[in-house]
């Protein structure tokens, strides 16, 4: 029963942001279920280093180069997947920016604008085209958008950032309400603060690092393979009654 609950053979799983971090993590993880993983990155060339890693372990993976804060980029991965045979099952948002660390009164126009094409529009589009293609299939569909703490509570020198992931949790809401119908659902997972290059500004700085780990009960920092597993859990049978909400995997920061 359990193997069944967490079996995603034959599935097509697309993964943004997978060619390290949490991305890498939840496309292994995605894989080791029986998944077929679509690893999506900027660089072709970091999305086949963990496309090999995944075919070493024995799992089915393809790589595709795409920048998500382009809706052209987004438009050819779409039509790429499907001109090799694939139809998308599960649609990991994970890709994000954050190119600004500082005081929103000082921020210039052009990392703002970065932030939300790439954390909202980009999210919203790369939904946009899944769903059609689950919609027309008739056979349901799981979407994770992996938002932040910090959506839910706003971090300091991290102002955009968090308003855009606070878009993405209502943005998960109202895509769970209107897919809901054909079967299709909607999560989204809030990491706390985790150990990648991703967060490495606020993970290598020894001032903040102490502030923020007296904020968080397991007073450590998560690794990336410890966000994954509720990332696959809800593209996975086990949560087929789970939509529309919003998991946070942070050490007990929220609570």
């Amino acid at each position: 029963m359990e193997q069944k609950l967490f079996d995603l053979t034959g599935k097509t799983a697309v993964v943004t942001g997978a060619s390290r971090g949490i991305g890498e993590a939840t496309a292994l993880l995605l894989a080791a279920f029986g998944a077929h993983v679509v690893v999506v990155s900027r660089k072709l060339d970091a999305c086949e280093i963990v496309v090999e890693k995944i075919r070493a372990a024995g799992g089915v993976a393809t790589a595709l180069a795409a920048h998500i804060g382009e809706p052209e980029a987004i438009d050819t991965m779409f039509r790429k997947v499907s001109d090799r045979g694939f139809a998308v099952d599960i649609l990991v948002n994970n890709a994000a920016a954050n190119p600004y660390f500082g005081p929103m009164i000082e921020m210039p126009l052009a990392p703002f604008e970065k932030t939300v094409e790439v954390n909202v529009r980009g999210y919203w589009y790369a939904i946009q085209h899944a769903a059609k293609v689950m919609v027309a299939r008739g056979s349901g569909g799981a979407i994770v958008n992996v938002a932040s703490v910090n959506g839910r509570r706003a971090a300091p020198m991290q102002g955009v950032y968090s308003m855009t992931k606070a878009a993405v949790i209502s943005m998960t809401e109202g895509w769970a309400k209107e897919l809901a119908p054909h079967g299709i659902r909607v999560n989204a997972v809030l990491p706390g603060l985790t150990d990648t290059k991703f967060a490495s500004a606020l993970t290598q700085n020894p001032a903040i690092l102490g502030t923020m780990l007296k904020l968080i009960p397991l007073a450590r920092v998560a690794e990336p393979g410890e966000i994954a597993p509720t990332i696959a859990f809800l593209c996975t049978p086990a949560a087929s009654y789970l939509t529309g909400t919003s998991i946070a995997v942070d050490g007990g920061y929220l609570a």
